[in-house]
């Protein structure tokens, strides 16, 4: 096909042709002839090229060819995972090698009942883990999630369940410096319990047993955060049937509060101990209400006898014994009614009188010790008459003066001989 065109303008990379129906095309200089300027006229032809088209075909499909071979023939492998070793509170997962065939690894993830536990790191290189913080006797399902760049591939679930504390059977134990006769102890007591006994320190070592704690499995054990316990420890488990707590077993623990007693023979002491001390209440209890009856039967026929007794005197508080107190007084009845006259002013006076007597008394105690004459006082009792009621012939001026200075002193007196009222006296 032949196509006349007018070259509308040159540049230095692009030419501008126009067409006879005035079109513009950006054709590339370099294709032009050298002395082409604005207005030439020139004319291109055109054909297909049916040769060079069945050789870019050849090759293309070729290349399909060559790609499907490598990397269409051969998939990702799903991931294989099953469990190495389980414990009262971990278990340890382990998988197949990740084959990826041509693709490329973007992330292999742990699944636990559904939810995504973590990403495994290293896939390639790592081949296992462990899951710790489990509780006892519980069953959980895992599986691994491969993604690659020829897509996601899921391993098959699988479902385990942690031991119960009497299962022994997922002790595995690496044994360091020790000598060689504990050693052969360890590892029968360890076929007795069902546990395992391992050259070197790995993933699954639950307890790590030596006498000295030094030496490259030490070291390593250490680093690995596994237990470092004696050969004790193993002997604590199969006496007790059960897992029993390493801290007693440490290598810089106290021997003291170390025990092998087995958990029968403990439970036969607790139920002979409870038996006997049940037995023993129950004696107790017969011979506490026997000798109650005898009581009760020997106070009947004493009471027959026997008149009333008098209430038990009551006890001081906080006392060693019982001890005598005061009856308190009955509340003094109430007082009668006033009466008319002179009646009513000598109950008053009387009722003074015996208020002030008893201070009366202990003043004049205080007087017969100060007073070392009493010739006073044995006058006046020998003559009969009352200080309070001086007669008119008394030549005792002794007593006038003791009556005016100490009235107290007379009041007294006249308490003592039993007279009448002390008003007089108080003049």
């Amino acid at each position: 096909m032949l196509v006349s065109l007018t070259v509308g303008k040159v540049d230095a990379g692009v030419a501008v042709l126009l067409t006879q129906d005035n079109r513009l095309i950006e054709f590339p200089s370099v294709l032009l002839p050298n002395n082409i300027s604005s207005g030439s006229i020139v004319d291109i032809t055109v054909s297909r090229n049916h040769a060079a088209e069945t050789a870019s075909a050849s090759a293309f499909q070729a290349l399909q060819k060559r790609i499907l071979s490598t990397y269409g023939v051969k998939a990702p492998s799903s991931p294989v995972l099953r469990l190495r070793n389980a414990t009262q509170t971990s278990l340890v997962l382990e998988w197949d090698p990740i084959d990826l065939a041509t693709a490329s690894l973007k992330s292999l993830s742990l699944y636990r009942n559904g939810s995504k536990a973590g990403t495994i790191p290293r896939p390639l290189e790592t081949r296992s883990t462990k899951i710790s913080g489990l509780a006892i006797h519980t069953e959980y399902t895992f599986y691994l999630v491969l993604r690659t760049s020829a897509g996601t591939y899921q391993s098959e679930k699988l479902t385990c369940r942690t031991h119960k504390m009497t299962d022994l059977s997922g002790i595995t134990v690496t044994a360091g410096v020790i000598h060689p006769q504990q050693k052969e102890a360890l590892a029968a007591a360890l076929d007795r319990i069902g546990g395992r006994l391992i050259d070197t320190v790995r993933i699954d070592t639950t307890h790590f047993v030596c006498t000295e704690g030094r030496g490259p499995l030490w070291e390593k054990a250490v680093e690995m955060n596994i237990p470092v316990v004696r050969p004790e420890w193993v002997d604590a488990c199969e006496a007790e049937g059960t897992i029993v707590g390493v801290r007693s077993y440490y290598m810089d623990a106290d021997p003291k509060t170390r025990h092998l007693r087995p958990t029968s023979i403990v439970s036969q002491h607790q139920h002979a101990a409870s038996t006997t001390s049940v037995a023993a209440a129950n004696a107790l209890t017969a011979s506490t209400e026997s000798h109650a009856d005898g009581n009760q039967s020997h106070l009947a026929v004493h009471q027959q006898d026997q008149p009333l007794a008098e209430p038990p005197l009551t006890p001081f508080p906080g006392g060693g014994g019982h001890e005598e107190r005061p009856v308190p007084p009955e509340p003094a009845p109430p007082s009668p009614p006033p009466k008319d006259g002179g009646e009513a002013e000598e109950e008053e006076e009387e009722k003074d009188t015996a208020e002030e007597t008893p201070a009366s008394e202990e003043k004049l105690k205080v007087m017969d010790q100060e007073e070392d004459n009493g010739e006073q006082f044995q006058e006046e009792e020998e003559e009969g008459p009352s200080p309070s009621e001086p007669e008119e012939g008394d030549n005792d001026p002794g007593s006038e003066e003791d009556i005016a200075q100490n009235p107290e002193h007379a009041d007294s007196k006249a308490a003592e001989n039993g007279e009448g009222e002390l008003e007089e006296i108080s003049l």
